[in-house]
């Protein structure tokens, strides 16, 4: 599974919001928060550094091809030792990532004495999507502050997540805080491409640390309206099941001189028109429609009430009908699948051979997965000359609960911030980590500290950025959080 084509428009952070995108010329010159920044003289000097990791881990340029994952750890890992940390409590792991070296990194905060209670995991990924600098308006892998906000690949997904963490860690250890639990991150190196790295973690932590509570900083987080109100937190405790299929038709070909009736490029387009006008049929689940219980009363208009609707009663075809109109809803609410790539044909003067399409899926949780969705493509093509190939691993992963004991502690982070804030789970769109944990039975939530309006949505695009603001006023966020589970 991988997340490159997670695409962040529905899936991760805020895959459960509903407002209104700005107009492309506001996406890359983004609406200057009401709020004035502090000049870094007046940062605290935890803030301070934060912002030194962080700017330094933005720094390098982890996507794949570039190999420069494990010289982030080796960075993260003297970070640790500096605070305190003994060497025997980080371990760094060498992976073989489909063809590329990678590296896990995990770290543990030990308990003293007998723990309290089983260990907390806590998961994140340290690479990236590749960022090109002749594409961006700033350099991608430098931490450039503008206008109120934090601009680099990473600056959300998922170096924020690193470094919220690890910063919280360093800080806690440089106060002499001791937990009365095991406290573990686990950090992973190719959850964007291969998740290999993801998967020999997941196993490890289930046979060796067996964690009581497994959290993530890679999804979650505060939904802010357009001008920058925060409404709701969300908490992703559910994810679709990822799929890739590879359509290919193939043809004996010939001279381009005397076209065929039947064409390899013209078949797999009919297929793929096919795909487009189909529409898987539409499920809903406890936290889908919790999520809309929630999002309804702060959503307004005709969306915020066909959310209450809907949450009502799933079968409400007018509010079925409103939720499928939007981009934000219309993913929550059934499979998808999506042509994302093409290639065919060998020759300009030839008729193709052949001619092969990438399909991304993204299947709703209990729809019967790969096979299923596979068969029902198959039947919306109707063309036994259309050849379908998996072409990923699938990890079918049930949905979390929200424990009473994680909602306390989100609670205390939140709440610090925001008191009184409305804490709602919701499914991702998209796919993280986690559902590897999932899948082996570990119940996962992803509680991120960010906070974040649809129209800054910019992770796997162009000039991903987090506000300044948001960026310092969640470094409390895991400060507390952890405090409370492990005091």
């Amino acid at each position: 599974m991988t997340k490159m084509m997670k695409l962040m428009l529905a899936g991760g952070l805020m895959a459960m919001t509903a407002a209104t995108a700005l107009p492309a010329q506001a996406q890359t010159q983004p609406q200057t928060p009401a709020e004035t920044q502090a000049p870094s003289a007046q940062r605290s000097a935890h803030e301070q550094a934060a912002r030194e990791l962080y700017r330094t881990i933005v720094g390098f340029r982890t996507a794949r091809g570039h190999r420069q994952v494990p010289a982030m750890v080796a960075y993260l890992k003297g970070e640790f030792l500096k605070a305190g940390f003994a060497e025997s409590d980080i371990a760094v792991t060498d992976y073989d990532s489909d063809g590329e070296p990678t590296q896990g990194l995990v770290v543990t905060y030990r308990a003293k004495g007998t723990a309290k209670a089983g260990p907390v995991v806590l998961l994140g990924h340290m690479d990236v999507v590749e960022a090109l600098p002749e594409d961006w308006e700033r350099p991608p892998f430098t931490l450039t502050e503008d206008n109120g906000y934090f601009f680099g690949r990473g600056t959300l997904d998922n170096k924020y997540g690193i470094a919220s963490l690890s910063h919280t860690f360093i800080r806690l250890k440089q106060e002499g805080w001791t937990p009365r639990r095991d406290l573990v991150l686990v950090f992973s190196g190719d959850e964007e491409t291969g998740m290999i790295s993801t998967r020999a973690q997941a196993k490890m932590v289930a046979e060796t640390i067996k964690p009581a509570l497994v959290l993530n900083g890679d999804a979650g987080g505060i939904r802010l309206t357009e001008d920058f109100k925060p409404i709701m937190f969300g908490v992703q405790a559910a994810e679709k099941t990822f799929a890739t299929f590879e359509l290919t038709v193939t043809n004996p070909g010939g001279h381009s001189s005397r076209p065929r009736a039947d064409n390899a490029i013209y078949e797999l387009a009919s297929a793929l028109k096919a795909i487009e006008a189909y529409r898987f049929p539409v499920r809903d689940n406890d936290i889908t429609r919790g999520s809309f219980a929630e999002l309804g009363k702060i959503t307004p208009g005709p969306l915020g009430e066909a959310m209450l609707a809907f949450a009502r009663n799933p079968a409400d075809e007018a509010a079925r009908a409103v939720l499928l109109a939007s981009p934000s809803t219309a993913t929550l609410l059934s499979t998808t699948c999506v042509a994302t790539m093409l290639k065919g044909g060998h020759a300009e003067n030839a008729l193709p051979q052949s001619a092969t399409a990438t399909v991304n899926c993204r299947i709703f949780p209990g729809e019967g997965g790969a096979a299923a969705t596979e068969a029902a493509l198959k039947k919306a093509i109707d063309n036994d000359k259309v050849i379908f190939k998996l072409a990923t691993d699938v990890v079918e992963a049930p949905a979390s609960t929200l424990t009473p004991e994680v909602l306390a502690a989100v609670k205390a982070g939140v709440h610090a911030r925001f008191p009184g804030m409305v804490i709602a789970p919701y499914m991702e769109s998209g796919g993280t980590d986690g559902m590897h944990y999932r899948a082996l039975g570990m119940n996962t939530v992803a509680i991120s500290g960010a906070a974040m309006r649809d129209a800054d949505m910019f992770a796997h695009g162009l000039n991903e950025r987090i506000r300044v603001e948001d960026f310092y006023a969640g470094l409390d966020h895991w400060y507390l959080i952890l405090k409370h589970l492990a005091r």
